[in-house]
């Protein structure tokens, strides 16, 4: 027999030896003094039976019920005993009326008969009897804290015995259950074991007459702890559409980068470290997080609009007027693409005016000095880095010590002169010419698909 279908055998026989001891147990410890008064019984028995299959509803993957309330007041007004008659019966007859397995019967009750009994005896032992009209901590606030304490001990136990089932049963792991289902739900069971503890003191000082009053009062608080998890549901599910469509749009942008790195091998790891080295440079200007993530993204994306170019100019050696023509094209036709993403205007900002030169001379637009936004000037110094540098193009690549000559002889006419030498010295601090080699840039991971993907589809601040 292999391992997992012994661990379930193992697993279930631990569940029948539950039920068992719990029954034992409260067979053992029975007083007729703790089924009075009947009306009571019988109430806190219709509310939790009526809570766990008139108000029931699953939302989240998890079953949502006010029955947990008065299975509780049940454990602290009247004793584990009863709450563990009420529960198990309460469990049996849920079972009867759904298609459940064997083994979902036996989980079942199981977890309605060990709640009830630790959480009725630790009630006990910590307040007392409730029953006796000479204890005054049955009266206060300090009971109503147990009762408190209790509901949410009872829960995270009721929760964890379904959650080793479907560990054991169904290998959902432990943490995932917790992170998926527990977790969301703790605010309103916590608000539910506030309600409990309150209706639990009320009952101990004016009586009977608060049970009644309770099922209107749980009714209420159900109608209003389901209409919030909805909300807060279909909140979720919009994120998630968000997200997708984000996904869709980013990965419309990213697959154009990836087919034209098919035509030109250069292009992808050319794209990955220009954003490597816009990035660092960004940083060492003193530009903020936000400003790094923009000059990033619009190095990673600016030759996108290369992507329209036929392959004869792509990879020809040498171009005529008409090809430059049709190339110096390329910057609007990126920046037309990746404008189309919601809040990625200002990376097309950048990309539309990369080849713009400080003299006045570049293209589109002929724009001088500082008119050139700050991104599109860094990223034309890193691309004519990476591209002085870069092995694979045409011409024999320079050093870094011939490619930063290069740039600072080109400073002031076709490069910003101070961020050229700022780009130098951050190439040479610590000793190192290397940097990070473009050689090495990885364009999958500087995409950081995923994480882009939520910052696009993120609601933009107010």
């Amino acid at each position: 027999m292999s391992a997992s279908k012994w661990h379930i055998r193992i697993f279930c026989a631990f569940e029948v030896l539950l039920v068992a001891a719990s029954v034992g147990v409260s067979v053992w410890l029975s007083k007729a003094v703790e089924w009075q008064p009947l009306l009571l019984v019988i109430v806190l028995f219709a509310l939790s039976l009526g809570g766990r299959r008139v108000w029931f509803i699953t939302i989240r993957g998890q079953h949502l019920a006010p029955g947990l309330v008065a299975q509780v007041l049940a454990m602290v007004v009247l004793g584990p005993v009863p709450a563990v008659a009420m529960s198990v019966l309460v469990a049996i007859l849920i079972c009867v009326g759904r298609d459940l397995r064997p083994s979902a019967w036996l989980n079942n009750v199981a977890a309605f008969a060990v709640f009830p009994l630790l959480g009725g005896l630790l009630t006990q032992l910590l307040i007392g009897d409730v029953h006796d009209k000479a204890n005054q901590l049955a009266q206060g606030p300090i009971f109503a804290l147990v009762v408190f304490g209790v509901f949410l001990i009872a829960n995270a136990l009721n929760f964890l015995v379904i959650a080793l089932d479907n560990y054991f049963l169904e290998n959902q792991p432990l943490m995932s259950q917790i992170r998926e289902t527990f977790t969301p739900m703790l605010p309103g069971q916590t608000a539910a074991a506030a309600l409990t503890g309150m209706l639990a003191v009320a009952y101990t000082n004016l009586g009977l007459p608060v049970v009644f009053a309770s099922v209107l009062v749980v009714a209420i608080f159900q109608y209003l702890l389901v209409a919030l998890l909805r909300s807060e549901d279909r909140a979720d599910q919009l994120e998630a559409r968000t997200v997708h469509l984000a996904s869709l749009q980013l990965g419309v942008l990213t697959t154009l980068v990836e087919t034209l790195a098919l035509r030109d091998r250069m292009t992808a790891r050319h794209a990955a470290a220009v954003a490597r080295y816009a990035r660092a440079l960004a940083e060492a200007i003193g530009c903020s997080e936000a400003d790094q993530d923009l000059i990033h993204t619009a190095g990673l994306l600016h030759d996108i609009g290369k992507f329209a170019l036929p392959d004869r100019i792509l990879k020809a050696e040498v171009l005529s007027d008409e090809d430059w023509a049709v190339i110096r094209r390329h910057p609007q036709d990126g920046a037309t693409l990746v404008g189309r993403l919601d809040g990625y205007g200002p990376v097309a900002e950048a990309i539309l005016y990369h080849h713009e030169r400080v003299d006045g001379g570049g293209y589109p637009a002929g724009l001088i000095g500082n008119e050139i936004p700050l991104p599109s000037r860094i990223v034309a110094i890193c691309s004519t880095y990476d591209t002085l540098t870069a092995r694979e193009t045409y011409r024999a690549p320079m050093t870094p010590q011939d490619a930063m000559s290069e740039l600072r002889r080109v400073a002031g006419r076709q490069l910003d002169s101070e961020l050229v030498e700022s780009f130098i010295g951050m190439l040479e601090s610590e000793g190192s010419l290397t940097f990070v080699h473009g050689d090495d840039a990885d364009f999958e991971a500087e995409l950081a698909f995923e994480r882009r993907a939520r910052q696009i589809a993120a609601p933009a601040p107010r």
